[in-house]
């Protein structure tokens, strides 16, 4: 069964591919939506993200 693509970015998933924790997975995820001027509420995207911390969408996408 091919597997879906999602296009938000959830802490779980950056635990997965960076090894971090959870909570240090939540900082990450806070600090790029800061610099992209989101608000606590706003959705990040996973190419969003990827463009914050410089990371090729597609390896990161294999990792989750």
């Amino acid at each position: 069964m091919k597997r879906r693509k999602r296009i938000i970015i959830y802490a779980k998933d950056v635990q997965n591919a960076t090894g971090r924790s959870y909570r240090q997975s939540l900082r990450l995820l806070q600090k790029a939506k800061n610099k992209l001027g989101k608000s606590k509420e706003d959705m990040l995207s996973l190419r969003e993200f990827c463009e914050v911390y410089n990371i090729n969408p597609l390896d990161f996408e294999e990792s989750i």
